[in-house]
């Protein structure tokens, strides 16, 4: 099925609870194609939150990051599907049996909207440094783009990386496979406890399909404003 990826942006809604999710959800009114649900939300709320997400008439990515054994991680990954949520993040330092095990229980899953796997690489609060602290040697495009070939190798959708190898992940991938970034920033926002970022205009240009912006929409005095600027920036890109 071919992918729709709307206006390329998804507004991370990294809020305590299902009352300021859908605040959040209501008050951006459409601005963003796509809401992330990550792991302070659907713990604080449980597996209900895709729906009510959905409900807004939001598409949901359901950022849980799997990573365990591959049975472990391909029944995680079945419930998933079955919420309807379009995409899920899985770790790629799983190995290439758990990506493969995702994959196939993702295509297998019981719900009303097609569920792709996104390998997640580095994360964009890392650097050599911190990788280095974590036994991984190496600088952070060249484990980006050694953990984007295992993602392509193992019949994932995409990747989640930083805009920095946005390009690099591009030039190897096959068509239709998803890039989608997070570490993205306005210009002039506070890029807070993230390390390698770029703007919206320049994640798009690098080759990203979709963005993750989170703060600098939650945080806004007018969330729906500031989505609307950045899909549209992401639109002139």
């Amino acid at each position: 099925m071919t992918f729709d990826p709307g206006n390329r942006l998804i507004v991370a809604v990294d809020v305590p609870g299902l009352p300021a999710a859908e605040a959040l959800a209501n008050t951006l009114g459409g601005a963003a194609s796509w809401l992330k649900v990550g792991l302070e939300l659907f713990c604080a709320t449980g597996p209900d939150i895709v729906d009510r997400m959905r409900q807004t008439g939001a598409r949901v990515m359901l950022d849980l990051k799997l990573h365990d054994i591959p049975h472990t991680v391909a029944r995680a990954t079945a419930q998933v599907a079955s919420l309807g949520a379009e995409l899920v993040t899985v770790h790629t330092g799983g190995g290439p049996a758990m990506l493969r095990a995702a994959v196939e229980a993702a295509r297998s899953g019981s719900g009303d909207t097609e569920t792709r796997v996104l390998g997640v690489t580095v994360l964009t609060s890392m650097d050599q440094t911190d990788l280095q602290a974590v036994g991984v040697p190496g600088a952070p495009r060249d484990i980006v783009l050694q953990r984007a070939k295992l993602a392509i190798e193992s019949g994932c959708h995409g990747v989640v990386a930083s805009p920095h190898e946005a390009a690099a992940v591009r030039a190897i991938a096959p068509d239709g496979f998803l890039v989608v970034t997070p570490g993205v920033r306005p210009a002039g926002a506070d890029v807070g406890d993230q390390k390698r970022v770029m703007t919206p205009s320049e994640a798009r240009a690098a080759g990203a399909d979709l963005v993750v912006v989170g703060r600098p929409v939650r945080d806004a005095d007018d969330p729906s404003d500031a989505a609307r600027a950045i899909a549209a920036e992401l639109a002139q890109g």
